[in-house]
Formats: C-alpha cells, sequence, structure tokens
C-alpha cells in the first residue's frame, strides 16, 4: 500500500477553512527567510500559498544573506509584540553567522507556529499540551488516517534532527510505541529497521532504506528529500520496499502533510490568541552602545 498524504491534507484543509471562518478575524502567518536558498524559497511560497487557500494572512519578510543575528533577533521581538500576528517561523536553514537556538529561543513560545521552541520541545517530551512541530505531526495524521496501530507497536526512527527525529519520537512514545531511536553513530542499523512495525526515516540519505533492511508488512514513513538531476527522491529505496512494505512517497507522501500541519498550528495558535488573550511579551532590550 502506497501511503499517500494528498487526500488527507486535502480533508485537514477544508477544516481549517471553516476553523478560520468561525474566528471573525484574519489569521496572520509571518514567515522570516534570511538568504536566497532556492530550496527555502520553494518552501516559503508553498507555504505563503496554502495560507491564502485557507484564509490565512501570510507576510514574508525576506531578508539579505549578510544580516547580523542581532538585526534578526530584533525582528523576532518585534513580531512577538505585533497582535496582528498570531504566529511565525524563521525559516531554517540561517547563514553561518546566526546561531539558530539563540533565535528560535528569542520565538514567544505562544507564537511558535514551528513548534521548534525549548518549551513546546519539552512539553512535547513529557507528554504535556504542546505546539508540535509540522512533520511529526503530519507522520501521526498519516499513521491515524490509514488505521496504523501505535500503541504496542515497534517503532524505529532514523535520524535526531529537532525538527523531525527527535519529536515523532516524542509522539509515538506518548501514544504507547516502544522507540528506538537510531542516528549516524548507530552499530548495525539495519538490525533496528528490521524490527520496525513502524519506521520513520528522516536523514536525507537517498536509497539508505534497502529492501532487505525492513520486514514485510512494516509501515514506512519517508521524510527524507533529495533532488538528484531533475528528480526528488527520499530516503527509501521505494521500487524495491514498496513490494514488501507500506510506504510513503516522496513527493507525495508527508510532504502535503508539513504545509497543511503548519496551517493548523497558526490555527490552533489564533484560535487560542482568541480565547485567552494575553498582554505581547516583553521586547527584547537592547544593548547599550558603550
Amino acid at each position: 500500500m502506497i501511503l499517500s498524504g494528498k487526500a488527507v491534507a486535502a480533508e485537514i484543509e477544508e477544516e481549517l477553512k471553516k476553523r478560520v471562518d468561525a474566528l471573525g478575524f484574519t489569521p496572520g502567518l509571518d514567515i522570516v527567510m534570511v538568504g536566497d536558498d532556492p530550496a527555502s524559497r520553494t518552501y516559503v511560497e508553498k507555504k505563503l500559498n496554502k495560507a491564502g487557500d485557507i484564509g490565512i494572512r501570510g507576510r514574508l519578510h525576506h531578508l539579505s544573506e549578510t544580516t547580523t543575528e542581532e538585526e534578526l533577533l530584533s525582528l523576532v521581538s518585534k513580531l512577538n509584540s505585533d497582535n496582528s500576528v498570531h504566529g511565525f517561523i524563521v525559516q531554517m536553514p540561517l547563514p553561518k553567522q546566526i546561531n539558530s537556538l539563540k533565535i528560535i529561543s528569542a520565538i514567544d513560545a505562544r507564537k511558535d507556529a514551528d513548534g521548534l521552541h525549548p518549551l513546546n520541545l519539552g512539553n512535547l517530551a513529557q507528554g504535556s499540551p504542546a505546539t508540535a512541530s509540522a512533520t511529526p505531526k503530519g507522520i501521526m495524521r498519516l499513521i491515524d488516517y490509514y488505521k496504523i496501530p501505535v500503541a504496542g507497536a515497534e517503532a524505529v526512527v532514523v535520524g535526531r534532527s529537532n525538527m523531525v527525529g527527535k519529536p515523532i519520537s516524542y509522539l509515538l512514545t506518548n501514544r504507547n510505541a516502544t522507540v528506538t531511536l537510531c542516528h549516524s553513530k548507530t552499530k548495525n542499523l539495519a538490525e533496528h529497521t528490521r524490527r520496525a512495525d513502524i519506521l520513520i526515516v528522516a536523514v536525507g540519505s537517498p536509497y539508505l532504506i534497502k529492501s532487505d533492511m525492513v520486514k514485510g508488512g512494516a509501515n514506512i514513513i519517508d521524510v527524507g528529500t533529495t533532488k538528484l538531476g531533475a528528480k526528488m527522491v527520499g530516503d527509501v529505496d521505494f521500487d524495491t520496499v514498496s513490494r514488501k512494505a507500506n510506504v510513503s512517497p516522496v513527493p507525495g507522501g508527508v510532504g502535503p502533510l508539513t504545509v497543511i500541519m503548519l496551517m493548523e498550528n497558526l490555527v490552533e495558535l489564533a484560535e487560542r490568541a482568541k480565547a485567552e488573550p494575553q498582554a505581547p511579551a516583553p521586547a527584547r532590550r537592547r544593548k547599550k552602545q558603550p
């Protein structure tokens, strides 16, 4: 079976349109992009287009490659304090002169549409309510759409990034799966992947997972995306693995859900802001010049 994300993403989109209508105001999603990375530009355009489709006001802040950390922190502070902004993201990757973790930590957790703030990741880890990052959240929706059993399942996650690997391991654990988190230092990777009832692969290594590394009937979610020539491929050797297991395709699997889950996060943040109006986070103090 092919685990396509298109149908479930379309269903969620229609639900979100109704939730936006019920808000009584236009929710605002701001995206900060630093530099001109081609992949980032493509992703940002998809997010802004989808926001418009749903009725969300999307706004791009495009900064130059030479933007300083202090300048970016200043913009983050302004967005934290802007009541018309219900959620925002800082598109990764950032130029080398900017500390990504410092920027993410400066975002008001109440406006963290990407679910990457340490407070949200910490709450997710302990099973408390939290904004979950879009891709892991999309993976869980895909699993639920295809009625894949989670409780008691052997789940193996390959990749330990803060954006996908770690949060999906928390979400699966919170749903009572037995989770193994593998990474670049894991020995005998195939020994782990062959045990998996649910296998999540998110490393960006084309065709890493071969058919002899999975068991028959397993459910495999491929998060990896690598462009080889004109073709986009995943971390799973789809043609061979799909003959013995259920696999999400690249493209068309998790991708549509990642974008729609970001929109769902934004709508949830707007609904929360409506229900529990709060004063904006304190503006970040600027250092006095000597």
